[in-house]
């Protein structure tokens, strides 16, 4: 399988927290979502309730995107991920698997009611200003 270079993927790995957009009716939203990465898959993991807007929105067009970003406001240490994916329940030997992953990383989310979702990953932009001003590093499947 085609997978990302390692600075992209250890880039995701050293954050917990993605954003991710939706959009159904010409009506986007976005939601802030902490996820596990499965690189084997390559498809972030992450939990969330049945009933958001953002789980409705995927029933009508799985079709999202997203970020991850580095918070700083030094311009040359600037990096972040720009993504486009597919957003769907794990199914079937995924399904265990997703699971023990993300309460590995996450051990409070066994008290919640919420379900596992992944996005599986089609496109990603990495902006790494370390790189030089405005360094891109594009992945596609």
């Amino acid at each position: 399988m085609n997978k990302p270079e390692k600075r992209v993927v250890d880039f995701i790995n050293e954050h917990h927290v993605l954003t991710l957009a939706t959009c159904t009716e010409n009506n986007p939203w976005c939601a802030n979502c902490f996820y596990v990465y499965l690189e084997e898959e390559n498809c972030f993991v992450f939990t969330s309730d049945d009933t958001t807007k953002h789980v409705d929105d995927i029933q009508k067009n799985a079709d999202v995107a997203g970020s991850v970003v580095l918070e700083t406001s030094v311009v040359g240490k600037i990096q972040g991920i720009q993504f486009r994916g597919i957003m769907e329940k794990p199914e079937k030997e995924l399904s265990s698997k997703t699971k023990k992953a993300y309460l590995k990383r996450f051990p409070f989310a066994v008290l919640m009611k919420t379900s596992l979702w992944i996005l599986k990953i089609n496109y990603i932009k990495m902006t790494d200003n370390r790189l030089g001003f405005g360094k891109k590093l594009i992945w596609e499947k």
